[in-house]
């Protein structure tokens, strides 16, 4: 088993876990928010620029272990408002290009730092 935790371009844990793990030919994606890398802070304060920030940063996640979208098999997306899900799958079916991982979709009461919108995804490793 590998930890990753050192993907620059991607938020820092905001507590005690990993940013990744790899193991048994799968790559198991922490829950990504809207953090911009950059600024190490929630920018957007609208759903549909959190969920752009979240998508760009599993892009960057996956991208520093030589995946892309594509190598997703499994995302879950926690939604603080179940009335946001038409504006955040049209972004995600944008990011994933076609790409149909299996998925589940979750209204939840709370997310860290405020956040409107997480993401976590398991991708294949080959």
């Amino acid at each position: 088993m590998e930890l990753i935790n050192n993907t620059p371009h991607v938020p820092t844990a905001v507590g005690p876990y990993s940013q990744a793990v790899k193991h048994g030919g799968f790559l198991f994606c922490s829950g990504q928010i809207p953090i911009n890398p950059t600024e190490g802070k929630i920018v957007a304060q609208d759903v549909e620029g959190q969920a752009q920030q979240v998508l760009a940063n599993i892009q960057a996640l996956l991208s520093a272990q030589g995946l892309q979208m594509g190598d997703v098999v499994k995302a879950t997306v926690f939604l603080q408002n179940m009335a946001d899900f038409p504006k955040v799958n049209a972004l995600y079916e944008a990011a994933f290009a076609g790409h149909k991982p299996a998925r589940s979709t979750v209204a939840v009461a709370g997310l860290p730092l405020g956040a409107l919108v997480e993401i976590e995804v398991i991708a294949a490793v080959e």
